[in-house]
């Protein structure tokens, strides 16, 4: 994932319209570096981050109580397979 983008989940606490942003580091080469770290929002509210191992098989959520570990699940499958649009901008990180 390259830029943020949105996800709606039903939560215990009712439906959440979730921002995902991902973090990449711009290398001194140009070159974007992948984190594996996505914030999670909810308009100006924080929900913690969802952390990626380097093969994107194991996560770890953060929040406090933000998520259930299902809700969690949930987002993090929806990251992994999530295909950014072809002609994607990293320059273009929001």
């Amino acid at each position: 994932m390259i830029n943020q983008t949105s996800y709606n989940i039903n939560t215990s606490n009712g439906p959440v319209h979730l921002t995902i942003t991902p973090i990449n580091q711009l290398l001194s080469n140009g070159d974007y570096y992948v984190t594996g770290i996505f914030k999670l929002s909810d308009g100006v509210v924080g929900m913690g981050d969802i952390t990626f191992n380097e093969d994107m098989s194991e996560w770890d959520y953060n929040g406090i109580d933000e998520l259930t570990y299902d809700e969690a699940a949930e987002v993090a499958e929806f990251i992994k397979s999530y295909k950014d649009l072809e002609g994607a901008d990293p320059d273009q990180l929001t």
